[in-house]
């Protein structure tokens, strides 16, 4: 099945059709929600939740929606994402919460997946030890300025395209090229202890 028809089936509420969609895309949301989230916030939630919140939402808000194809879903669901993640970071602030809650050490499986959502960060002759990689990967793009974090997420982790990722964040193409371009030099020194 294709994604239009698979989409249009889950907007029905065809299961099989819902779990193939959330299947395909639940790696990559999740690695997107381990980067924006930040040390604050993953000390108080889980990633595993947040993407499954998103993914909720998501099914309730699919029959109404008008997408067409994979990257138009993608792209919607990563918003929402980015949403949540503010929602909850300012319901923390507000609330000044307690850290009831220590973050969840990955196991073999999800840092092999986390490495692959991550792999154009990776060459081959890195990807030696997921957890390694992982760990290594988010704390370079956590170090990234703003800017420079939204640019690279939202070109390399969610595939947008420089005209799209220009768009989203209210800059030109050239600025979001220059931002993707120190970004990913930063990430790279910092994973090489260069910085």
């Amino acid at each position: 099945m294709d994604l239009p028809s698979t989409l249009r089936a889950a907007a029905r509420g065809d299961r099989d059709a819902l779990n193939a969609l959330f299947e395909r895309n639940l790696p990559v949301l999740e690695a997107f929600i381990r980067v924006r989230m930040g040390p604050a916030l993953s000390a108080r939630e889980s990633v595993r939740d947040v993407a499954q919140s998103v993914c909720r939402e998501a099914v309730a808000d699919l029959a109404r929606l008008e997408i067409r194809g994979e990257k138009e879903f993608r792209n919607w669901l990563f918003l929402e994402a980015g949403r949540k993640l503010l929602k909850k970071a300012r319901f923390h602030r507000q609330e000044r919460r307690d850290l009831g809650r220590e973050a969840v050490a990955l196991d073999g499986d999800d840092a092999a997946t986390l490495r692959d959502a991550y792999a154009s960060f990776l060459t081959p002759s890195r990807c030696a030890d997921a957890r390694e990689d992982v760990a290594s990967i988010e704390r370079a793009i956590a170090a990234l300025p703003d800017a420079q974090r939204d640019a690279v997420t939202l070109t390399r982790l969610l595939g947008m395209s420089t005209a799209d990722a220009a768009r989203e964040l209210g800059l030109t193409e050239s600025a979001v090229r220059g931002l993707v371009a120190r970004g990913l030099a930063r990430v790279a020194a910092l994973r090489s202890g260069r910085s």
